[in-house]
């Protein structure tokens, strides 16, 4: 079979490489969210394909929970010495990443073409496939005016009110060629959204129009791993997001997001008893201890959902 797992941020990362440990080689497709992309200091920087990469390589910091572990900051503390506001963090390692990107894409290398490139590189046994090689942009309506998604994220931490959500290029954007090749030919026989962010990790790839008319007209089932846990997210501001655009910070707010998009919705046992109320809309559930600290609870995570596309299909 041929999985499709839709991808963004750290907890994106995290079911990725769940994935990857029970699936068999060249049975999965990680498509990751691009919506984060940026330009900074000259250097294109892919944040959530970035964390896939590094989190099935084993190279992920687990700590932190974003970029590579053991990993050093000269460079970082090097640049407020020359002058420059130094507001996001490049590690050393990382670097080498960014700099390699870069300069592939500036000889002619598509996006795509990049990060199979790397994960070849890393020993990786299934595919990395960015959700489009043309650009799209995250930006987030503000009261203090619309921010750049890395603006809001990094260096305003997140603090402004969010009023909208905003994807720069996505109507235009094609779906990236080796997704699209697999959908249109009937390979794909499940597709997963990961417990990632659903307005800027899940929202800007949905808002490609290739990849939301391949999911509305899919002849597999789809399910997806809530993000929201007893009524917070597990990282990242995706509670705060929803209470602010007037979402029930729940499962079943979750749910009502991906209605009609989906076919079941895997539920932590803490939520247990939101089950009724989301399959009243037409989703089935499945349950587990979806909080993801280590390899085993990934791959716990993993096979819940696979089971759940199962009893969908």
């Amino acid at each position: 079979m041929t999985l499709v797992a839709l991808s963004g941020g750290v907890g994106g990362a995290k079911l990725v490489s769940g994935l990857a440990g029970v699936c068999g080689p060249g049975e999965l497709m990680a498509v990751v969210n691009t919506g984060d992309d940026f330009d900074y200091l000259g250097l294109r920087v892919c944040p959530d394909i970035d964390s896939v990469l590094y989190a099935a390589a084993g190279l992920n910091d687990s700590v932190r929970g974003w970029g590579r572990e053991n990993e050093s900051w000269n460079f970082h503390h090097s640049l407020p010495q020359l002058g420059f506001e130094s507001w996001f963090m490049l590690g050393d390692r990382d670097l080498a990443t960014h700099v390699l990107r870069t300069d592939w894409l500036r000889q002619g290398a598509t996006l795509s073409e990049v990060t199979a490139r790397m994960a070849h590189a890393l020993g990786l046994a299934f595919d990395i496939v960015p959700m489009s090689d043309d650009a799209v942009r995250t930006h987030v309506d503000t009261p203090e005016g619309v921010l750049a998604f890395q603006d809001y994220f990094v260096r305003r931490r997140c603090e402004p009110l969010c009023r909208g959500i905003r994807f720069e290029g996505a109507g235009t954007a094609r779906l990236a060629a080796p997704l699209a090749r697999q959908a249109d030919a009937g390979a794909v026989q499940g597709w997963v959204i990961c417990p990632s962010n659903p307005f800027v990790s899940i929202g800007p790839m949905l808002a490609v129009p290739g990849l939301r008319d391949r999911l509305g007209q899919r002849r597999a089932p789809c399910v997806a791993v809530s993000p929201i846990i007893a009524g917070q997210a597990v990282k990242g501001p995706a509670a705060k997001m929803m209470a602010e655009l007037g979402l029930e910070v729940s499962a079943l707010g979750v749910a009502r997001r991906y209605a009609g998009l989906i076919d079941g919705l895997v539920l932590d046992r803490r939520d247990a008893a939101q089950a009724p109320a989301i399959e009243a809309l037409g989703i089935r559930v499945g349950v587990t201890d979806t909080l993801m600290t280590d390899a085993d609870s990934r791959e716990r995570v993993a096979r819940a959902s696979l089971e759940l596309i199962a009893r969908c299909g």
